[in-house]
């Protein structure tokens, strides 16, 4: 019977059927066949979205709406150029920098892409810069917002995997720095080839005064990050003091933000939770219907008859993750693979910390990558750039 849900939910998914409406409609077909109560249902859809740590991602989701409204993206990006932009190739390496630093406020490639990307994207078309190169490294460098906390896949991954969200935030530092130098090193070198312009030698004067600029709006991350490590305030409690100081910043300090922007931010922030929320819910039924089934069970035994060690089942679940994320966003993966991946990687005692960390880079570069990749359509959109001569540009960066 499984299977046949299995394929259920794999055929309304290649009919372009929501994965959400595609699992729930699975989810039921198997309740009726099984001649089970309908009344599990609501009880699984609640218990699994009744979550205090869940509460951090709507926040930091609005976190990242008020910062671009409010102008703070745009001020990051001019304080990045006016540190790399002299370069050659400097807006690139100031698209990779601004990513950096954007990241600790969006968390988010979506966010990160939408936001920083439309000013990046731009500001390298009109300074006679390819749009497919533009569109690669804007790409690229979102990857960026997923590793570096605070994160909204990590607060996804640590609620479905039963991890430490300030572990994980801990654990994003490193690989994030190491992805930053790396597009900078393949910028330098593709600058070269492609003999791409240098921007003007920055003075002392113009860095004081963008960093000026900028400064109250890169505290955010020291400001959440400080407070949960001193035991302040909770990952949950710091996303509300972002969404505060993002308000404050926007309102009063630089007053881009108007309060009329605010109705319109809150409803976006709905409807893209709304999606979330309805998700998360149909996959609490399909985990019920697994644990059912004896599924992670099942996995345990075949992975300990088989004598699977952890560094062969990290490199399938790579490839596993890789293609999850050529189809769908990092968010609804995560859930979807919790259920099976769990049980798995505690049998074999690998750190979730570290687990977790491949798991959201892995789908990252998924999203890259056709045939969907979620972001690279999201930033060839903003671009003007067809998806495949997009893919094209962004293959070496990935």
């Amino acid at each position: 019977m499984l299977a046949i849900v299995f394929l259920v939910i794999v055929f309304l998914v290649c009919l372009n059927v929501p994965i959400a409406v595609s699992v729930a409609s699975a989810s039921l077909f198997y309740l009726l066949a099984e001649d089970l109560p309908l009344s599990v249902i609501p009880q699984q859809m609640f218990q699994i979205v009744d979550s205090f740590p869940f509460l951090a991602f709507p926040m930091f989701m609005l976190v990242g709406s008020l910062m671009n409204t409010g102008g703070m993206s745009r001020r990051i990006f001019d304080f990045a150029e006016s540190i790399v932009g002299h370069l050659r190739g400097g807006l690139a390496h100031v698209n990779v920098i601004a990513s950096l630093i954007f990241s600790g406020m969006s968390g988010s490639a979506i966010s990160d892409a939408g936001g920083l990307g439309s000013i990046e994207i731009e500001a390298m078309t009109e300074r006679a810069y390819e749009a497919g190169f533009a569109v690669a490294i804007t790409a690229a460098s979102s990857t960026i917002g997923p590793i570096v906390p605070p994160s909204v896949p990590v607060i996804i991954y640590a609620m479905a995997f039963d991890a430490s969200i300030g572990r994980l935030f801990l654990g994003g530092f490193f690989p994030g720095f190491l992805m930053t130098i790396a597009l900078m090193v393949m910028i330098y070198f593709y600058s070269f080839k492609k003999d791409f312009p240098r921007g003007l030698k920055p003075s002392l004067k113009n860095i004081l005064k963008t960093l000026k600029n900028s400064a109250l709006a890169m505290l955010t991350p020291v400001v959440l990050l400080g407070g949960m490590f001193s035991g302040i305030f909770t990952p949950t409690e710091a996303a509300v003091v972002a969404v505060l100081w993002a308000m404050f910043l926007g309102l009063i300090v630089h007053r881009e933000l108007k309060l009329n922007h605010l109705p319109e931010i809150f409803l976006d922030v709905f409807v893209r939770m709304g999606v979330v929320l309805f998700l998360l819910a149909t996959v609490g039924i399909f985990t019920w219907i697994l644990s059912r089934e004896n599924i992670p069970e099942l996995l345990l035994n075949f992975i300990a008859s088989a004598e699977i060690s952890a560094p062969v089942f990290l490199m399938i679940a790579n490839i596993i993750l890789l293609f999850m994320g050529m189809i769908t966003t990092v968010t609804p993966s995560i859930i979807l693979l919790a259920p099976i991946f769990y049980p798995i990687i505690v049998k074999l005692g690998i750190d979730p910390v570290h687990f977790g960390i491949v798991v959201i880079l892995n789908l990252m570069i998924g999203n890259l990558t056709p045939p969907v990749g979620p972001v690279l359509f999201v930033v060839s959109t903003i671009g003007n750039v067809p998806f495949f001569k997009a893919f094209k540009y962004t293959l070496p960066f990935i």
